[in-house]
């Protein structure tokens, strides 16, 4: 099928003109007329995925994670962008990033289903998808103390390790959860009386000023919650479109903890 064929697929998914106004989301390179028959799919565009990408014989990469965010004035090997971007030229493989738009209109729902929350609702809401409010993360109804929660997260999401910020004894009874960095959520979470927050990539004073608000915070890293947008693209389009090859990143963290 046509690369345009395909990202006309991904756009009534998630539509860019959800995206926030600073993300950088779409075909990002290539050829709309190019033909697709196998796609790659990661959270980000490193080198390691470019390179699996290439071995691949891929024709798409997809990630979540825009490879170009800002402005970018030359294309050359030297620079990490430029290496990245000429390599994927190079073997003829077009690029496409889906972002804050998959964020407002699949993740805060895939990831309160991962969970099992009921009587969920928007966390921030940014707008209507599907005649319903959309926006990012979602709050519901969880039973438990905060140590039950913590245990589940892990579990639901596989990951071995959680940053806690509160009382592992308190019970927990509304949720909140934002995958990806969720440091702006904090206040949302506060006024939708949520008792926990599960989010990545926060600091320790956002973390103790959470605390003192009455929000805890389970920090499970930004990679640690945004992975499951690969599962569920390969799972997509797999359905979709059986005819593509699909291949993904294999779930590996981009650092380690020693």
């Amino acid at each position: 099928m046509k690369c345009s064929e395909l990202t006309g697929i991904l756009e009534r998914l998630a539509p860019a003109e959800y995206a926030c106004e600073w993300d950088n989301v779409g075909l990002l390179a290539g050829d709309g007329e190019c033909e697709i028959h196998t796609v790659y799919i990661a959270l980000d565009a490193t080198d390691e995925v470019i390179e699996e990408a290439v071995r691949g014989k891929a024709d798409l990469l997809i990630t979540h994670h825009p490879l170009i965010f800002g402005g970018i004035r030359r294309v050359a090997a030297d620079d990490f962008i430029g290496r990245r971007i000429w390599k994927l030229a190079r073997h003829n493989i077009s690029y496409y990033a889906m972002h804050t738009n998959f964020d407002v209109c699949v993740m805060a729902d895939l990831a309160a289903e991962r969970l099992g929350l009921t009587d969920t609702e928007v966390l921030e809401e940014t707008g209507t998808w599907n005649g319903k409010p959309c926006g990012i993360g979602k709050v519901g109804s969880f039973e438990g103390t905060l140590e039950n929660c913590v245990a589940f997260v892990k579990e639901r999401f596989y990951i071995s390790e959680v940053k806690l910020f509160g009382d592992l004894e308190r019970r927990v009874r509304k949720l909140a959860i934002s995958p990806g960095s969720g440091k702006s959520e904090i206040a949302h979470a506060v006024s939708k009386g949520a008792d926990v927050l599960i989010t990545g990539d926060i600091d320790h004073h956002s973390g103790i000023d959470a605390v003192a608000q009455g929000l805890c915070i389970i920090d499970a890293g930004h990679y640690g919650l945004e992975h499951i947008f690969v599962e569920y693209m390969a799972e997509y389009l797999r359905r979709v479109k059986p005819e593509l090859t699909v291949l993904t990143r294999e779930q590996i963290p981009p650092f380690v903890i020693v």
